[in-house]
């Protein structure tokens, strides 16, 4: 039954618990992802969202459950993470972008070092993906002379020059003025219609998940509340916990666009 499940599923996690100390995160969540759907995860803050993407890739490690990537076991004291881990891009919050290397070096360090590419083989790779995420003309640039919605752009291009099979990615315009958010979501949302990796998402910005996600799961106190194609989600909540998360950000959406009207 597993191997077959395997087969199906880019991403497999059964009964995932995670602790920090004493405080459980994470009680038991299982999900899986099919190869090359996208799928959102909406919670409040503190439910264990970003935990779940950093376990995946043992970032976090839990103390009880399994996660299957492509077929592997992660969770297997025998697999070779690292090896795992190439076959993953995570897009973080913060950009975490070397800030002494120009955008271009922040993309083909990497391809050097992890693919061992050569310097032509990896200049053209980055091209390819700057152009992707229409930053070909700060490619000299250094991190610190970019936007907030350039540097992630730039930390996105880096992720998807490793040709991922698949993209994590934990609420990449949470950092962001909302006059920014917008010109990151045009490029997810171009890299979710224009690639066949599979991606999942921790984000809030509504409109974006209805764009591009196959499937919502709903996250509250470590455990999933909700889960199911997203427009049932997002318009037919079952749940009463997912209706009342779903009130509460839209009214502070609409707070913010009154202010910013």
């Amino acid at each position: 039954m597993v191997e077959k499940l395997l087969r199906n599923h880019m991403v497999l996690v059964e009964d995932l618990h995670v602790r920090y100390g004493s405080l459980e995160v994470l009680k038991g969540i299982t999900f899986s992802v099919n190869y090359g759907e996208k799928v959102v995860i909406l919670g409040p803050s503190g439910s264990g969202k970003s935990t779940l993407l950093k376990s995946l890739i043992l970032l976090v490690k839990p103390w009880k459950g399994k996660i299957f990537i492509d077929g592997e076991e992660v969770t297997d004291p025998k697999t070779n993470i690292v090896k795992i881990r190439q076959k993953v891009g995570m897009v973080f919050q913060n950009y975490n972008l070397f800030p002494h290397l120009t955008v271009l070096r922040n993309i083909t360090l990497p391809l050097e070092k992890v693919k061992k590419m050569s310097k032509e083989e990896a200049e053209k790779k980055a091209w390819e993906v700057l152009k992707l995420v229409g930053l070909e003309d700060k490619a000299h640039s250094y991190p610190l002379q970019l936007s907030g919605g350039q540097q992630q752009r730039a930390a996105i291009a880096r992720a998807m020059a490793m040709e991922p099979k698949l993209l994590l990615l934990d609420e990449p315009t949470s950092a962001l003025d909302p006059e920014l958010v917008e010109e990151v979501l045009e490029v997810l949302r171009t890299i979710a219609i224009k690639k066949q990796l599979t991606m999942i998402i921790v984000t809030h910005e509504l409109d974006f998940a209805e764009d591009v996600a196959d499937r919502i799961v709903f996250i509250d106190h470590g455990v999933i509340v909700e889960e199911g194609r997203a427009s049932e989600i997002l318009h037919t909540p079952k749940n009463p916990r997912t209706r009342q998360f779903l009130r509460r950000l839209l009214r502070r959406k609409e707070l913010v666009s009154t202010v910013t009207a």
